[in-house]
């Protein structure tokens, strides 16, 4: 606040103005520590616009995904939420992530990088001073210690430029301290994966029901990675439509060019319908209650008969006994009568 005076004769009046607040960009996860980090900026009176990041490989707009909950948790923060989608230059990354990947088939380095990039333009868009986030120093092993902090910084071209409120007690000065805007006593000393300070802080905060940690993102997990890495490893440049693909049913790599999968629900048997392909086969038992298969690749017709068994399998069709399979390419139809597939059959092809 600032007073401005105005003399008329001899009364002198004085106006109150509000200061406007200086603006500041928040990468939004919807977790626990990235609103903990929207709250201390806001508490210290900054204006807080939060950017939240979308790649194929999250569980963004999936029902009530962490899409969702992002939106809810924005308007509880009361902040400007702007979704950028980061989609075939997400997949040209990670082809060759230039700083590797995790457990699974995670680049959380780059992808990182990438987020922080998305976060800067946001940043110069609206005039803001610097970038938040609620890494906590040494909470995940692969992006948030010391090291990759500081690749992230200079690779995003951010030095100086990222705060991270919740470990920025623990971390060198950054530009906002170094002139004044933020001050350390006000910045957070947590460091590694306990989660008490931060349940502390949501009570005091008033953050109801906060989420447990964790990613969200698919590629960090092990199962997930080992079909991704699969995908990866036969197709030069996977399309949405195969990534999609990777989220649901049961995989099996069959050979170098035939990619099979069965559906484990009725929902899934519905996506696989609608992800198929002109040049895909797909196979559903006739008499028997079961999966959508799906057979993908360029020796897709040479497993038919296998990929027919296998979908027996799976079904509820009674053990030793033959079952139909009901076989689809485009607008052409096919029955084949076949033998339910035995484990030791197929359990090698299966990832």
């Amino acid at each position: 606040m600032y007073d401005v005076k105005f003399v008329y004769g001899n009364l002198v009046l004085i106006a109150v103005t509000e200061e406007k607040k200086k603006k500041v960009v928040a990468l939004l996860s919807g977790g626990l520590d990235s609103q903990l980090a929207v709250r201390m900026m806001q508490e210290q009176g900054f204006e807080v616009s939060a950017v939240a990041i979308k790649t194929p490989f999250c569980d963004f707009d999936c029902g009530r995904g962490c899409g969702f909950e992002i939106r809810e948790r924005a308007d509880d923060l009361n902040v400007n939420l702007k979704t950028v989608y980061l989609g075939d230059e997400y997949i040209e990354m990670l082809k060759h992530p230039k700083h590797g990947i995790g457990a699974g088939f995670n680049p959380c380095v780059d992808c990182r990088t990438m987020m922080f990039d998305a976060a800067k333009k946001h940043m110069e868009e609206i005039g803001a001073e610097f970038i938040i986030s609620g890494e906590v120093l040494g909470q995940r092993p692969m992006s948030q210690h010391a090291p990759s902090l500081h690749i992230i910084e200079n690779e995003s071209n951010l030095k100086g430029k990222i705060v991270r409120p919740l470990s920025g007690g623990l971390l060198p000065p950054t530009n906002a301290e170094k002139d004044g805007l933020i001050k350390r006593e006000d910045l957070g000393m947590i460091r590694g994966r306990q989660r008490k300070i931060q349940m502390k802080m949501a009570k005091e905060y008033g953050i109801e029901n906060p989420p447990n940690a964790g990613g969200g993102c698919l590629l960090t997990e092990p199962q997930f990675g080992i079909k991704a890495k699969d995908l990866f490893d036969h197709i030069e440049t996977p399309t949405i439509n195969e990534i999609d693909l990777l989220k649901i049913g049961r995989h099996f790599r069959l050979d170098e060019e035939t990619k099979f999968v069965v559906g484990r629900n009725q929902d899934e048997n519905e996506m696989i319908k609608a992800l198929a392909l002109p040049g895909d086969i797909l196979l559903e038992a006739r008499d028997d209650l079961g999966p959508v298969s799906i057979l993908r690749g360029k020796n897709a017709k040479d497993n038919v008969k296998f990929a027919s068994s296998i979908t027996l399998r799976y079904s509820d069709a009674p053990k030793g006994q033959q079952g139909v399979i009901i076989v689809k390419k485009g607008d052409l139809s096919e029955e084949i009568k076949t033998d339910r597939a035995e484990e030791e059959s197929y359990i090698k092809f299966r990832m």
